[in-house]
């Protein structure tokens, strides 16, 4: 005969499952080859560090993937934006922010580009034998906090652990959805000669603070990174203009590169002005220091706007009155000639080609 009454048994079950269901702490000070074992010290380390940080009723159930129902998913619009980017700056932590922050914006920024509304985020890290757990706990709650900022939340993740050496104290990589409101098309190769190029604000921050940031040269400056979510001042220029004809943000390789794909996809060429084109003197003297072109620097809060000029004052006007493109300002003009070609008017009314970045300007930037 069972010892236990019903309601006794019922009760030591119910203390069981609450002990099972008991979130881990972390009480190691560095990453061990035992977080990445697949047991207790791993599920400490996610429970402690991602499940605290990230946590959402989707992502609470722990399972191997995110479920999500598509009729939701098809009120909000018509087609799917689906993304994926993997960071690896050097150093983790820079003026303005860290990798982290990075990791969530910049793939909420690229769903942001195709006029989709970012909703749901993967994250995946590499964690180096011997990584501070204080650093990877700071990383994951500016995660939290740019994920709140953007609106968006992490449903699914991993974690993996490398030897000493086998990495460069932590990788991420984020993957994300989002969904594409009906009558929005988004692309470069609707680009048209007489549409107005337009930025919304000053280029090479981010660069340049991770530059300093690196310790590798002598030089003060206040100059921080732009890393910032877009997809709300998007989603307030397509409210005033639906027909937005490209965009992109201009991360690796800059606003110059960005330009040269946009001319290249639509056999159309692009004409700057460099007077029009918003750049701090701090910038310019780094630039001018190290033999850099701040039109080839990496920006994280940045991208370029192009739209038929009959528009172009209205998503100006809408960009100014968001703060994140406060600085906004129309910078150039497509041109039918040459194709695929980007030029730029200098302040000497001479003209030059502004060509693809070979090589990398600064290694590591994101």
């Amino acid at each position: 005969m069972n010892s236990f009454s019903n309601s006794a048994q019922n009760f030591f079950f119910q203390k069981v499952e609450q002990v099972r269901r008991r979130r881990g702490q972390l009480r190691d000070t560095h990453i061990t080859l035992a977080h990445g074992s697949g047991g207790k010290a791993m599920r400490d380390l996610i429970d402690d560090i991602f499940i605290k940080n990230f946590d959402n009723p989707t992502l609470s159930q722990l399972e191997d993937q995110a479920s999500f129902d598509l009729a939701s998913l098809m009120k909000q619009g018509n087609r799917l934006a689906f993304t994926t980017d993997s960071y690896v700056v050097d150093p983790l932590f820079f003026p303005g922010g860290d990798i982290g922050k990075l990791a969530i914006n910049g793939t909420v920024n690229d769903l942001a580009m195709s006029g989709a509304k970012p909703l749901y985020l993967s994250c995946s890290v590499i964690l180096e034998e011997g990584l501070s757990v204080e650093n990877l706990r700071r990383v994951a709650e500016s995660m939290r906090t740019a994920t709140q900022k953007a609106g968006v939340q992490i449903v699914t993740g991993d974690t993996k652990v490398v030897h000493r050496g086998a990495a460069d104290k932590l990788f991420i990589n984020t993957s994300g959805i989002g969904v594409i409101p009906k009558g929005v098309d988004i692309a470069a190769h609707n680009i048209q000669p007489g549409d107005a190029v337009i930025i919304n604000g000053e280029l090479g921050n981010h660069g340049t603070a991770i530059l300093i940031a690196r310790g590798e040269l002598a030089l003060e400056t206040d100059i921080e990174s732009d890393c910032q979510p877009l997809n709300d001042l998007v989603e307030t220029i397509l409210n005033v203009c639906p027909n937005i004809h490209a965009m992109r943000d201009a991360t690796r390789g800059g606003l110059a590169t960005v330009l040269n794909e946009f001319a290249l996809s639509s056999s159309v060429g692009i004409r700057l002005d460099e007077e029009s084109i918003p750049v701090r003197e701090e910038v310019k003297g780094v630039c001018e220091l190290l033999g850099l072109d701040p039109l080839y620097l990496a920006n994280e809060g940045k991208f370029v706007v192009v739209v038929g000029r009959e528009n172009a004052d209205t998503v100006l006007s809408a960009m100014k009155s968001h703060p994140a493109g406060k600085d906004a300002c129309i910078i150039g003009e497509v041109i039918s000639s040459p194709p695929g070609v980007v030029l730029l008017k200098t302040i000497f009314g001479a003209e030059r080609i502004v060509d693809m970045l070979v090589g990398e300007q600064l290694p590591r930037i994101c």
